[in-house]
């Protein structure tokens, strides 16, 4: 460790506490280390101090991510500071003690980490350091836990001040190796960095030790009649009939402003028996306490009333009628609290929703989000017990939680954050997307902003699409047999299940056999309904009904053919069943239109890279036909055309956003070309 520089040991220790769940919370807590380098313009010693910045993760914390500021000025903002009341004018005071270039913007927390006289520090969001933090008599736990090593700090909100008192403490306390944080974490620190990282894990494991050795043996009181989890099976599958109306729930105003939100379904053990307790109403409705968890989770969660065994129907009329309730609780502690200068309200609609026996949604702008929100609602679930088990959960109150959430620092954080991408918050799924242009039409949708479900026949080379699109946030490989109504509802239930919902969904598997009308068979013909005009049916029925739910509105796409309106030789089975699809588009479009879903369809032609359908003999089928060599089709086909340029399934996929984008709202029923210019498939 010694061979390591001053900030290469600050990154192990972040790392190595960061990549503990059990230490903080994603993208919480924050970490320092102070030492001297040589200033490159006077070439003599200058103190500097390395911190984490603003947002980042202490668990993949790189160099980049810290900033770097000098220790001589950034303790003498102690003489200029003007006061509590405007502590947040010290944070911009920080940009003047950078050193060099800076690094990344410094967080409210830097000072805490410069005015602490100590060559190490960490604060971190532990959920047992949590637990004794918000317990009523968290104080008095504390001495008795730790003795005068671990010192108790009132609740008081991040800056400059808490900077300050936890100095003062320090000082005044040599024998102390940290403190906690009244309603909020830990904070610890060491002359080195191994001391730095021991001394938080000691205040870390002693208290969960503590916890475990004292707690009341159901500190969730005991168990609530009606309220177990269902069997596996059939919770998944009432939480994915549940899905559509309460992603409708969450989305309300994220709607209003264009968008909905990314979801993520939680069952685990943790979430589970919380809601088979009697006590999980009242904490629930008491919220979280810590910063970093009611910033993600909003400060209460939405907790459906009904025992497990309540019925789909029953349960989604009480959910509405609890969100209108939610809805106003909200706009009451807004307007409680709200000032002259308070940011206008961000939306009130929940971001977590707990549906007893079955699980937890959450919700965020993208599929992190959404998953780091529900994830940080487990950490409150646990700091929950581990209160209630030694005393009361007491968080801080209400308008303290105001003060964070609606703080003029947090407003300009938000205001700082990139545009959104076109299709940001909208959960797609695309068919036969493995390769050709279900690949090419699922990447485009990803680089535009949506999370995408990769369905095709082969489930392991759906998954490998699905890698190379992205990560398990941004793309989900699922096996399809858009034949079997079966298949094609348990791809459904795990677009719900992994994103929240859908509302663009793209018609693109398929196949084609080239043969005379005399050599097509009674099972040729059923074969290619069954796959493209029934598949698609079975798919547009499963996605609508979940997007009628949502209240939503969508997207459905057919992926049809120029062959759906040009007649050819040796094509019967292809083409009648790509006329099929052709008119389902109108079909669904004059019906599904009441709920504001937009249904309209793509006609590629000649679209021989990549495709499966021309690898699997397709292609040489209608090179014969033409009188061409395979390689050449491409080719050929280029030539037909008006444009005299070969179509790419880039090229279709660029016209399923183009229909599913911003710029088309409100188009239904149409039929868009990207066959180059083929005259005898002019739409009239």
């Amino acid at each position: 460790m010694t061979d390591l520089t001053t900030p290469q040991q600050l990154i192990a220790r972040s790392n190595r506490l960061g990549s503990d769940p059990k230490n903080t919370n994603y993208a919480g807590g924050n970490t320092s280390a102070k030492g001297t380098e040589t200033d490159p313009v006077t070439g003599r010693p200058v103190e500097l101090l390395w911190v984490k910045g603003s947002g980042g993760d202490l668990g993949t914390l790189k160099e980049s991510g810290l900033a770097v500021l000098r220790l001589d000025r950034m303790r003498a903002l102690v003489d200029v500071y003007p006061g509590i009341e405007r502590e947040d004018e010290m944070v911009a005071a920080f940009d003047y003690c950078l050193h060099g270039k800076g690094g990344a913007a410094p967080s409210i927390d830097t000072a805490m980490h410069g005015l602490v006289d100590a060559a190490h520090v960490d604060h971190l969001h532990p959920d047992s350091g949590i637990a004794v933090a918000t317990a009523a008599d968290g104080e008095a736990l504390t001495s008795k836990i730790f003795g005068d090593k671990v010192v108790w700090v009132p609740w008081r909100r991040p800056g400059f001040q808490l900077g300050l008192d936890i100095a003062a403490i320090k000082e005044r306390n040599p024998q102390a190796v940290g403190c906690i944080l009244g309603g909020h974490g830990i904070t610890a620190w060491g002359d080195t960095s191994e001391e730095a990282e021991q001394h938080s894990l000691w205040i870390i494991d002693t208290a969960a030790e503590y916890i475990a050795a004292n707690s009341k043996a159901e500190p969730f009181g005991p168990a609530l009649e009606g309220y177990a989890p269902l069997p596996a099976d059939e919770r998944r599958a009432k939480a994915a009939a549940l899905a559509g109306t309460i992603r409708g729930i969450a989305s309300k105003d994220a709607l209003a402003a264009g968008r909905g939100m990314v979801g993520h379904f939680t069952d685990s053990d943790v979430v589970l028996d919380f809601l088979a307790a009697a006590e999980h109403p009242r904490l629930a409705a008491l919220g979280t306490s810590c910063p970093d968890h009611f910033l993600r989770t909003k400060v209460k969660p939405l907790v459906l009333d009904l025992p497990a065994s309540a019925s789909v129907e029953e349960s989604v009329a009480r959910l509405k009628e609890l969100h209108e309730e939610y809805r106003a609780d909200y706009q009451g502690y807004y307007d409680r609290n709200a000032t002259p200068d308070s940011p206008a309200i961000r939306g009130a609609d929940p971001l977590i929703v707990l549906v007893p026996g079955v699980g937890m949604f959450s919700f965020g702008k993208d599929k992190q989000t959404a998953r780091v929100a529900g994830e940080f609602y487990v950490n409150a679930i646990n700091v929950m017990r581990g209160a209630e088990g030694l005393s009361t959960y007491a968080p801080i109150d209400e308008a303290e939680k105001f003060r964070i959430e609606y703080w003029a620092l947090e407003e300009a954080k938000l205001q700082r954050m990139p545009k959104p991408k076109p299709l940001a918050g909208r959960v797609a799924l695309v068919t036969g997307a493995a390769g050709g242009i279900g690949k090419a039409t699922a990447k485009k949708l990803a680089g535009e902003g949506a999370v995408v479900v990769v369905a095709d026949l082969s489930l392991e080379k759906a998954q490998a699409a699905a890698a190379e699109i992205g990560g398990a946030d941004v793309a989900l490989g699922v096996a399809a047999d858009v034949s079997d109504e079966a298949a094609v509802q348990a791809a459904i239930d795990a677009c719900v299940l992994a994103f929240g919902g859908v509302d663009l969904v793209v018609n693109n598997a398929g196949l084609s056999l080239s043969k005379s009308l005399l050599d097509t068979t009674g099972e040729d013909f059923d074969l290619q309904h069954r796959v493209m005009a029934k598949g698609s049916f079975l798919v547009s029925k499963a996605a609508a009904k979940v997007m009628i739910d949502q209240e939503m509105g969508g997207d459905i796409i057919y992926i049809s053919s120029k062959n759906s309106v040009f007649a050819g030789p040796n094509n019967i089975a292809y083409s009648a069943t790509k006329a099929n699809q052709a008119h389902q588009v109108r079909l669904l479009a004059a019906e599904l239109g009441a709920h504001g879903v937009k249904v309209n369809g793509v006609n590629p032609d000649g679209v021989v890279q990549g495709s499966g359908i021309f690898a699997s003999g397709w292609g040489a089928n209608r090179a014969a036909v033409y009188g061409v060599e395979e390689k050449d089709l491409g080719k050929f086909y280029a030539q037909r055309t008006i444009l005299k340029k070969e179509v790419l399934p880039e090229h279709i996929a660029n016209a399923v956003f183009v229909l599913c984008g911003p710029e088309m709202t409100h188009t239904t029923g149409l039929h868009v070309p990207v066959d180059a210019g083929v005259a005898a498939a002019f739409l009239r």
